[in-house]
């Protein structure tokens, strides 16, 4: 019914009292909270790696590893992962690679063929792409199809009709949406680079981006999600950005045909070392309108916010 439920049971499944959790540091707010919260009264032993360095997570394996939990890109920080190098890590203890891959949805990242064992996807987002429902999806590779469904079967938590109809629905037009999100992301992204209030544009498909090469190797596409980091401001100045969007509404869950906006810091992080700099992290949707539109919004928005002073 959620895609937060395909993360929690998917987890579940898998995991038993005196297993060994490694979860990426850049994983979705509330799936994290579920590990801290809720496995580790469980007596599950959860512990967080590094989304960008092996050597991190290598030195954190256990022979109680059961499970290592991937998002690529990282949620707010779009951190690109080595999906491949991280399974080969895995499948060599013996432990499963669990992926949300919501942000590429199965269209742009097919994450059975690098390795991962169950792949999931907030189908609320993309895959209905209306924001009109609710729905979470998970699939596994033969080895682990038996665990998950079982899982499911045991919780007896089931989507609704409805909301599978509005899935379906989605999917007739997901790869012409994807495409519209992917051409109006970059362009924003790419016109952000150049603006004098922003420091850094945290968008996969982005030349500069130190995760770049992975994403070209990887992925056969972008979405329209990203972040941006915005030199510091005042809270009268990000008041007034966010009062003056006209196109950009303010929302949480993004992947339907609108362009959203939200601040998105501080984060839960163990340590900065992946060269974030210092300012206000906003994550942006960039919806189906024109592009020139949504750059005109942004630009007469950070235009009003620096007038402030």
């Amino acid at each position: 019914p959620s895609g937060l439920s395909a993360c929690t049971h998917a987890l579940i499944g898998l995991l038993k009292a005196g297993d060994h959790l490694l979860i990426s540091d850049s994983v979705y707010g509330p799936t994290r909270n579920f590990a801290e919260q809720v496995l580790r009264r469980m007596n599950i032993e959860v512990e967080f790696f590094n989304p960008t360095n092996l050597s991190d997570l290598s030195v954190k394996l256990k022979d109680s590893t059961r499970v290592i939990y991937v998002e690529s890109p990282g949620s707010m920080t779009f951190e690109i992962q080595d999906i491949p190098a991280i399974a080969e890590i895995a499948h060599s203890i013996n432990a499963f690679v669990v992926m949300d891959n919501t942000w590429a949805t199965p269209l742009y990242f097919r994450p059975f063929e690098h390795g991962v064992d169950i792949s999931i996807h907030a189908a609320t987002k993309y895959l209905i792409g209306h924001s009109d429902g609710l729905l979470g999806i998970a699939t596994a590779n033969e080895r682990a199809w038996p665990i998950l469904q079982a899982s499911a079967h045991v919780f007896g938590e089931t989507a609704g009709p409805d909301d599978i109809f509005l899935a379906m629905r989605g999917l007739r037009t997901l790869s012409v949406r994807m495409e519209r999100h992917w051409k109006n992301g970059l362009q924003l992204a790419q016109w952000l680079q150049s603006h004098k209030a922003v420091a850094q544009v945290l968008h996969p498909a982005l030349p500069e981006n130190p995760g770049f090469k992975l994403w070209q190797r990887d992925f056969l596409g972008a979405s329209g999600l990203f972040g941006v980091i915005l030199h510091p401001m005042s809270k009268n100045q990000l008041s007034t950005l966010f009062k003056e969007f006209k196109i950009f509404g303010i929302g949480l869950s993004w992947g339907g045909f609108e362009s959203l906006a939200l601040l998105a810091d501080p984060l839960p992080r163990l340590d900065d070392s992946n060269g974030f700099k210092l300012g206000h992290l906003i994550r942006l949707h960039a919806g189906l309108e024109g592009a020139q539109d949504l750059i005109g919004d942004f630009s007469q928005a950070l235009d009003a916010a620096l007038a402030v002073g």
